[in-house]
Formats: C-alpha cells, sequence, structure tokens
C-alpha cells in the first residue's frame, strides 16, 4: 500500500513540475505525399496548449507547415514545399520553456 502511494505521489510531482504534458506523435497517415497533399498526425496531446508550431526537418534543414487542423489528439497540415524525401516531423511546444522536439514519426515527401 505504502509503495503504490510513493509511486502515484511521484507520478503527480512529476507531472506538476513540468507543468504540461508531453506532446507525442504517434502515426502519420498517408506516410508519403506531394506539396499542398494533407496528412494527418495522430498520437496525444497535440492541441494548441500543447504544441505551437510543427515542422518537417532533414536533421539540418527545418521547415515549418500549415497546420489546417489541430485537436488533442490530431494535427492536419500541408505539405510544404520541400526537398524530396524521408523527412521525421518536429515540434515546438508552448510554455514559459518552449522546447524543439522531433518525433518518431516520419514522412515521406514525392516529387
Amino acid at each position: 500500500m505504502k509503495l503504490s502511494f510513493v509511486v502515484t505521489l511521484l507520478i503527480a510531482t512529476g507531472i506538476s513540475m513540468y507543468g504540461q504534458a508531453m506532446p507525442r506523435m504517434n502515426t502519420v497517415d498517408p506516410t508519403s505525399g506531394k506539396k499542398g497533399d494533407v496528412v494527418a498526425v495522430m498520437g496525444e496531446n497535440l492541441d494548441k496548449d500543447n504544441v505551437a508550431k510543427v515542422f518537417l526537418t532533414d536533421g539540418k534543414n527545418d521547415t515549418p507547415v500549415e497546420v489546417t487542423e489541430q485537436t488533442a489528439t490530431t494535427i492536419k497540415f500541408k505539405i510544404p514545399a520541400a526537398k524530396a524525401g524521408r523527412l521525421a516531423l518536429m515540434i515546438l511546444t508552448t510554455g514559459k520553456e518552449p522546447k524543439y522536439i522531433e518525433q518518431p514519426v516520419k514522412l515521406t515527401i514525392e516529387e
């Protein structure tokens, strides 16, 4: 009983110290597309309170995308003019100390 209380207390403390839910992208649909196509990314904590901007990145160049719809579980965006290839998605979090976080999902840009 004491152990479960301690674990619960530690989790609550960690959440309150961070003060914000951590956004995470899990899947992208479709997994490839061309400039102008609309792509949906699913995950958790993706609403405007947690995610300020979304980018496509090759690790050197970050290209902002135009978000067309944003909820807690889905972000839809138009594929921008970007170099063809397999790019990672990256977000800029909101809050007092915004952070760029590369996500574990990739999108293939076709020519």
